[in-house]
C-alpha cells in the first residue's frame, strides 16, 4: 500500500523473501509440534500432549489431498505450500532477494509492539463487562473434527488447564507450554495464509476484474469481508457447515476478532505478510503467558 525508500528497513522487510526467513523457525517448531503431538505420525515418540492442529492448517491439508498428495507427506504440504507461495511471490514481484539477518532480530521486536494494541484492546474489552478468566479470544479450537485444534488461550479456557497439564502448585508443565504456544504460532501462519494473503488477494482480483469496482472500494469490501470471516470461522467449521461447541457465538468476541482481522489486514497492505503472521502468533504467545501468570493463578 506505501512505496518505501528502496533498501530502507520497512521495504526490505516487506519482501516476501523476509517472510520466509523470518517464519521459517516458527514454521519448523509449529510442524515439529503438530508431528510429536499426533500419535498416528510416530510410533513412540513423546508425546506432547493435545493435538496442536489448527483448523486452517487442517484446510490447507484438504486441499493438497483433493490434489492427489496423500500419506504422510500431506503433513509436510503446508509448510511446504507457504514456502513455495511466498517464494512465487518474492519471484514474480521482481524484488531484490538479498536480507540482513540483523533484520530478523528487529522484525520480531516490532511485531511484539504491533501485537501489544491487541493486547490493550481486549483488556478494555475485558474491563467493561464481567470478570472472564482467559484474557483474549482470537484464536482457538476447531469445530468437532477428527483433527480439531485444543482450545488455547483465546476463546475460552485452556484444554491444556482442564486436562491436568498442569504442575501440582508448582507452575506450569512443558507440555502446556509447548502445546499453547505452537497452536498461537499455527493460527498466526495459517490463519494469515488463509485470511489475508489469499482470501484478500481473491476477493480484490474479483471486486476490480470482476465486478468493475474501483480500487478504494475494492479494498474496503475485501478487508472487511475477511475479517468479518475471520471471525466466523472460530465458531463454525466452513467445510462441515457445523457449529463450533467449543466456542459458542459470542457479539463481544465476534466483535473483538473482526476488528483484529481489519488491523491484520492493514499490517498485510502495509507491511506484508511476515510482520502480519508473526504479530498475530506474539499476541496468541503474549495471550497464552499472561493468561497463565495472571488469570490461571486465580
Amino acid at each position: 500500500m506505501l512505496n518505501f525508500a528502496p533498501d530502507s528497513y520497512l521495504e526490505r522487510t516487506s519482501r516476501p523473501i523476509y517472510a520466509i526467513v523470518f517464519l521459517l523457525p516458527f514454521i519448523v517448531f509449529y510442524e515439529i509440534a503438530v508431528i510429536f503431538s499426533s500419535a498416528d505420525l510416530l510410533e513412540r515418540a513423546p508425546y506432547l500432549g493435545p493435538s496442536v492442529l489448527v483448523e486452517t492448517f487442517v484446510w490447507v491439508q484438504t486441499g493438497l489431498t483433493s490434489l492427489g498428495f496423500g500419506g504422510k507427506f500431506v503433513w509436510v504440504a503446508p509448510p511446504l505450500a507457504v514456502v513455495v507461495i511466498l517464494a512465487t511471490l518474492q519471484l514474480t514481484s521482481g524484488k531484490r532477494w538479498r536480507f540482513w539477518l540483523s533484520d530478523i532480530w528487529w522484525m520480531a521486536v516490532e511485531c511484539v509492539l504491533l501485537a501489544v494494541p491487541l493486547v490493550v484492546l481486549v483488556l478494555f474489552i475485558n474491563s467493561l463487562g464481567p470478570p472472564r478468566s482467559e484474557v483474549a479470544w482470537l484464536d482457538g479450537a476447531s469445530s468437532g473434527t477428527p483433527t480439531a485444534a485444543i482450545e488455547y488461550c483465546c476463546p475460552g479456557a485452556l484444554t491444556a488447564l482442564s486436562t491436568g497439564m498442569l504442575d501440582n502448585g508448582a507452575g506450569t508443565s512443558w507440555q502446556y507450554w509447548v502445546a499453547n504456544i505452537a497452536t498461537g504460532i499455527g493460527a498466526g501462519i495459517y490463519e494469515e495464509l488463509i485470511f489475508r494473503l489469499i482470501l484478500i488477494c481473491i476477493l480484490m482480483l474479483l471486486f476490480q476484474d470482476v465486478f468493475r469496482l474501483d480500487h478504494r472500494n475494492s479494498i474496503v469490501l475485501s478487508v472487511l469481508i475477511s475479517a468479518a470471516l475471520f471471525s466466523a470461522h472460530h465458531h463454525i467449521d466452513f467445510l462441515s457447515g457445523q457449529v463450533n461447541p467449543g466456542d459458542p457465538f459470542d457479539w463481544t468476541r465476534f466483535a473483538f476478532r473482526t476488528m483484529a482481522g481489519v488491523y491484520f489486514a492493514i499490517l498485510f497492505a502495509i507491511r506484508g505478510f511476515g510482520i502480519t503472521a508473526g504479530t498475530h502468533a506474539f499476541y496468541d504467545i503474549i495471550a497464552t503467558i499472561v493468561n497463565a501468570v495472571f488469570f490461571q493463578q486465580q
